[in-house]
């Protein structure tokens, strides 16, 4: 068993100030794999106090010399995916070959966007030509604390740790307790290209201790979270008397609409979507909503592209899927399934328990429902797991209506032939990402949501700006 007990603390490896041993479960096996500890305040309290002595040189330290750091950084990163690919695979149960090319290629991607983001940006302008002696400059707001969580965790990780490396912030992470060994192996990255101490630091604990410590501490100036809405809710009254910055990244319950004019694989498509990470996506369009024409239709084409899903331990390779991350996520989402059942929608692939062969490990059935009305629960709820909802439509203004009877807002689909109809519904739908017939996001891109999906976006010149300040300054002369 792996003994990951250290902190990364102010350049340097250190013990944490007091004993908390937590036990890190390989969720294919449901065995300990490795030993963390849990941070108290003084670990917090050192962390903090190191980002805050550095963030002054780190501050005003040249873009060129944080670009050349932060490349320095991507190329290490490129030399050992394959070993964040194994930690991922082992601490949250990807798949080894999809852990590798979508949960490490992530990070990979997100540094990329970051280099070429702060490389075109520019920190000093003017303010117009109406006022040339007026600047405007981008300025980093701080010591940031940066939690992420266990489903993406490399996705997570980059997408706030290198904007605000660009922005010239210092920064304490805590990742998800559940699988922290892929964000200490970053940490050991950025020790390799040459941070200055300080700059990065990593304290592992839960979201109750360090979490919560890091929201109310009065020398963290912002907070930017990933993970559930209920916890993102608690961070924000947290940080309220401190008055920091809080961006939050929650949940979603993306509706997937399929018009009769959509393409033939329109469905497998939305199903593989939903299924993908073992359906523990943010971003996953767990609410299918098909036009009554093609209705029937896609109920069995659902049906069959889930009836030929393999489910396997995450070290096998193979495009199977692996199990879900813990023993508290397997038993919520077994209750939804049965939840599915006893309000009467018709349930017809999966469904409770563990797949045929499996009998242990946190596995699932990958579940599909049809017929459900848009008040039950499943409809309602994220499950964070392989449950698809299949809800017929007659309408597109009765598919709108379903779409946005939601409290969240993160990403919903349109599958439609006609490109009038989909601007319309992109327009129409509240949601802070719309994808349009299977079209991916492009680098840079802005990943965020509405209502209580959240706020702030990360990616692109949005995530950057995100860790800025806007200072404005008249009666500058050149």
């Amino acid at each position: 068993m792996l003994d990951k007990r250290a902190f990364y603390i102010n350049g340097a490896w250190s013990a944490p100030e007091t004993a908390q041993d937590f036990e890190v479960i390989n969720p294919s096996t449901e065995e300990p794999c490795a030993v963390i500890s849990l941070g108290d305040q003084a670990d917090t309290d050192r962390a903090v106090a190191a980002a805050r002595a550095a963030f002054d040189n780190w501050m005003f330290t040249p873009k060129a010399a944080r670009l050349a750091l932060m490349e320095k950084l991507a190329a290490i990163y490129e030399s050992r995916k394959g070993e964040m690919a194994e930690a991922i695979s082992l601490e949250m149960g990807a798949p080894i070959d999809m852990a590798l090319a979508a949960q490490a290629e992530a990070g990979s991607e997100h540094m990329a966007d970051a280099i070429n983001t702060l490389r075109a940006y520019e920190f000093d302008r003017m303010l117009g030509d109406h006022a040339p002696n007026d600047r405007i400059l981008m300025e980093p707001i701080g010591v940031v604390g940066l939690i992420t969580p266990w489903n993406w965790p490399m996705n997570q990780v980059v997408l706030k740790v290198l904007p605000a490396m660009a922005a010239g912030c210092t920064m304490v992470l805590k990742p998800s307790e559940i699988a922290p060994l892929s964000s200490m192996l970053f940490a050991e990255m950025v020790d390799a290209a040459g941070f200055p101490a300080g700059v990065f630091n990593l304290v592992n604990g839960d979201g109750i201790g360090v979490g919560s410590q890091l929201s109310a501490h009065p020398d963290i100036d912002m907070i930017s979270f990933t993970g559930s809405t209920r916890a993102g809710a608690a961070i924000t009254k947290s940080a309220a008397d401190t008055v920091k910055r809080v961006t939050l990244e929650l949940g979603g319950k993306g509706a997937n609409i399929i018009f009769a004019d959509a393409d033939e694989k329109a469905v497998a498509r939305g199903v593989r979507q939903c299924m993908g990470n073992t359906g523990q996506s943010c971003n996953a369009p767990t609410r299918m909503l098909v036009a009554r024409d093609i209705y029937d239709a896609a109920v069995k084409t659902a049906i069959t592209v889930v009836e030929g899903m393999a489910v396997a331990q995450a070290q096998e390779k193979g495009p199977h899927l692996g199990p879900v991350v813990s023993e508290v996520q397997f038993n919520k989402i077994q209750g939804l399934i049965q939840a599915g059942i006893d309000e009467g929608a018709r349930l017809v692939a999966g469904g409770v328990g563990r797949p045929a062969g499996l009998n242990r490990g946190y596995f699932v059935r990958p579940t599909v429902f049809a017929d459900v009305d848009p008040d039950m629960t499943i409809a309602r709820e994220e499950i964070f797991g392989p449950v698809l909802s299949m809800i017929p439509f007659d309408s597109e203004a009765q598919a709108l209506s379903i779409a946005n009877d939601t409290p969240y807002g993160l990403t919903d689909y349109v599958q439609t032939g006609d490109a009038a109809r989909a601007r319309r519904m992109a327009r129409r739908l509240r949601a802070g990402m719309v994808e349009i017939n299977g079209n991916s996001r492009g680098a840079g891109a802005p990943f965020g949501g509405t209502r209580q999906s959240g706020n702030g976006r990360e990616g692109g010149v949005w995530g950057l700006e995100e860790f800025l300040e806007v200072k404005s300054v008249s009666g500058w002369a050149e």
